[in-house]
């Protein structure tokens, strides 16, 4: 920019000036950026649970009837019941000093069903489709894997192969038929996955009750064993599994398919505004049948690691709540696939130490449950924990900017001389 076309006043722009507004819009990215706003919604639960279970805890109780007089005891007491709790947690799911790492495989463990399902809701997400079926696609996941790995008899490799295929193939067909209905009927895919999670749940019971899934000789409703040749390797002394290799991989696959393909593209694209795709010549319809039958699929991974993985039979919990917790992972991921996957990470760390932390200091393990519900809450509303923490998003300290045009010249002064 030349010093004509600068308007009057306006200093010429320097070398600083330019690094400070460089420097600026980094800081603004970090700040707002949806990463920290997740850190911090994490931070300012875990504060708020142990707030939570200082307040339950006896010796505070006790010890904040005589505040005033001693008020060092009080304190003392409080930081002593939260942060025990928490290093309790921490060596449940990561280290101590008795059993070395050996937490960590545990959380590695717990974390990948969570992963896996929490990468279904969360490519649904970025569809706009809000994925509330992946217990159901689970569930159906867990059956067809389970038979397959009791009911056939087959060599190791070919056998687990095809047990991962049945799995994934039945928590597509399950979440597709979800995808074809709103693509061909219109109904809202939160009420359809709703109404197929009950499907699934009710239609495990029945089978568990017959004699194709009942184990021989007991009246209970549990399947079979699976066959050796149709489980995860284990690490010796571990469950860890290559059930773990499974959900990276899965992750790699995901971050592909929406940031280098053509297909992630247009889930991307529906997903942000359905009318304009429609227009650019997306198949909306075709989007949203395949979306929901990949994310079912990655769900069905989710029932795959269950039966193959840690479980290896068929019971009615098998899923548990892990098609819900993962709509909690995919939230704190923020929907992006290795967010995603480091959500799961945390909160398989929550499950493996919980009890840990209620062995050792007597901590209830709903708190783990109150810890993740808050969590949810401040990244729903990330304006809250920007303003907790004064990240607003205007700054207050911004620097100058350089116009990028010039202001108009002032009209020149009437003459002052003759004419009328």
């Amino acid at each position: 920019m030349s010093q004509s076309e600068l308007s009057p006043g306006t200093p010429p722009p320097t070398h600083a000036n330019t690094i400070n507004e460089q420097q600026h819009g980094v800081w603004v990215k970090i700040t707002q950026g949806p990463g920290l706003v997740s850190v911090l919604a994490v931070f300012v639960a875990l504060v708020l649970g142990g707030l939570l279970i200082a307040a339950t805890d006896a010796k505070v109780a006790t010890t904040a009837g005589y505040l005033f007089s001693r008020p060092s005891d009080f304190f003392s007491a409080l930081w002593a019941a939260g942060t025990d709790s928490y290093v309790s947690l921490f060596q449940g799911s990561i280290y101590n000093s008795r059993q070395g790492f050996a937490p960590f495989l545990e959380t590695l463990t717990v974390s990948t069903p969570l992963i896996c399902a929490g990468l279904g809701v969360a490519l649904a997400f970025r569809a706009g489709l809000f994925n509330i079926g992946a217990q159901g696609q689970i569930i159906i996941a867990s059956i067809m894997a389970a038979y397959a790995g009791f009911a056939w008899h087959l060599p190791f490799g070919i056998h687990l192969l095809l047990v991962i295929l049945m799995g994934i193939i039945g928590g597509a067909v399950w979440g597709g038929l979800v995808g074809l209905l709103k693509a061909r009927t219109g109904a809202h895919e939160v009420i359809l996955t709703i109404m197929f999670n009950y499907v699934a749940l009710y239609l495990l019971d029945f089978l568990l009750n017959t004699k194709a899934f009942q184990r021989p000789g007991e009246t209970n409703p549990i399947s079979p064993i699976l066959d050796p040749s149709a489980v995860f390797p284990a690490l010796p002394g571990s469950r860890l599994n290559l059930g773990f290799v499974m959900a990276i991989l899965l992750t790699i696959l995901v971050a592909w398919i929406l940031n280098r393909s053509t297909i992630g593209f247009e889930f991307r694209a529906v997903g942000a505004n359905p009318a304009a795709a429609r227009t650019a010549g997306v198949n909306v319809a075709r989007s949203t049948i395949l979306v929901m039958a990949i994310a079912g699929a990655l769900a069905g991974a989710a029932g795959v690691a269950q039966v193959a993985g840690t479980e290896q039979v068929l019971t009615a919990g098998i899923a548990a709540s892990l098609g819900f917790d993962a709509i909690t992972v995919a939230l704190l991921g923020r929907s992006t696939p290795w967010g995603t996957f480091f959500a799961g990470l945390l909160f398989g760390a929550f499950r493996a130490g919980a009890v840990t932390m209620q062995i050792s200091t007597g901590t209830p393990i709903d708190i783990v449950l109150v810890v993740q519900s808050l969590i949810v809450l401040f990244i729903a509303a990330p304006p809250l924990v920007r303003a907790m923490f004064g990240l607003n998003r205007k700054s207050k300290n911004k620097p100058p900017k350089t116009p990028k045009h010039a202001a108009p010249a002032p009209a020149a002064p009437a003459s002052q001389g003759g004419g009328a």
